[in-house]
């Protein structure tokens, strides 16, 4: 991947709800790429350089076992950072980050937010805020696949991805859904032609189209719903007003 410094106007809320003085001091640090999906960001184990903030891109975050199989815990779209507190402390990435979708990403040198989280209480609350949204996301995900259907994961799955694309069409093999979903390809496959069968998307070639918003949300698990509500939230709680700034 290719890294270039620039004058930059992100679209990541995270970035975004910086007060003006932390803004000012990370923009010259941050780095841009175009990543393209199945791109690897980070292996499991690998030490934590930077933190990656999403522009118009998706990361997974996948738990990956000895016998190479993965399973997502995880996505991170424009609302967020994949490595924020690996960078702070452990240095070391349990998980293992794949793109989802092509689009822009975002780095920033750990040592420049490190200071901002250890100098600034209201960078301190936000990413305390952040890190709590994920975890929550990542809980939901363990009740999700151990009680849900793979057709329900997979709508609700398809959900945040359409939301994250804006309703552009997505582009995911049965091969790469039945790998970040834990489960396997004829799992996948009966989904999918059940949800097709019923209107709620077109699939072909890798391509799907959501034809049915409000029915895919009824075939849907309540999952889906809640880890947006709590991102949702997160806004709210997360704003951090210029006027209040303790961080030159």
């Amino acid at each position: 991947m290719q890294w270039q410094r620039g004058k930059l106007t992100p679209s990541n809320q995270l970035l975004m709800a910086f007060d003006r003085a932390s803004r000012t001091r990370v923009s010259n640090s941050i780095e841009i790429t175009e990543v393209k999906e199945g791109c690897v960001i980070c292996w499991a184990g690998d030490r934590i350089e930077h933190v990656y903030f999403p522009d118009s891109t998706v990361l997974s975050m996948l738990t990956v076992l000895g016998d190479g199989s993965a399973i997502e815990t995880a996505n991170i779209g424009c609302e967020g950072a994949f490595g924020l507190f690996e960078a702070m402390y452990t240095h070391s990435s349990f998980s293992q980050c794949l793109v989802l979708m092509t689009g822009a990403l975002l780095r920033i040198p750990f040592n420049e937010l490190r200071y901002l989280f250890e100098h600034n209480l209201n960078i301190r609350t936000l990413f305390i805020c952040y890190a709590e949204a994920l975890r929550d996301q990542i809980q939901q995900t363990v009740a999700c696949y151990a009680l849900h259907t793979t057709q329900q994961r997979l709508c609700g799955w398809l959900l945040t991805m359409d939301e994250r694309q804006c309703g552009r069409d997505l582009e995911f093999t049965h091969e790469f859904l039945a790998y970040v979903l834990g489960t396997n390809r004829k799992s996948v496959t009966l989904a999918a032609r059940a949800m097709q069968n019923a209107g709620l998307i077109s699939y072909q070639r890798g391509r799907i189209r959501i034809l049915n918003r409000s029915g895919l949300e009824k075939a849907s698990c309540e999952c889906h719903m809640v880890v947006k509500r709590r991102f949702d939230s997160l806004k709210t709680q997360s704003a951090v007003p210029d006027d209040k700034e303790d961080c030159a």
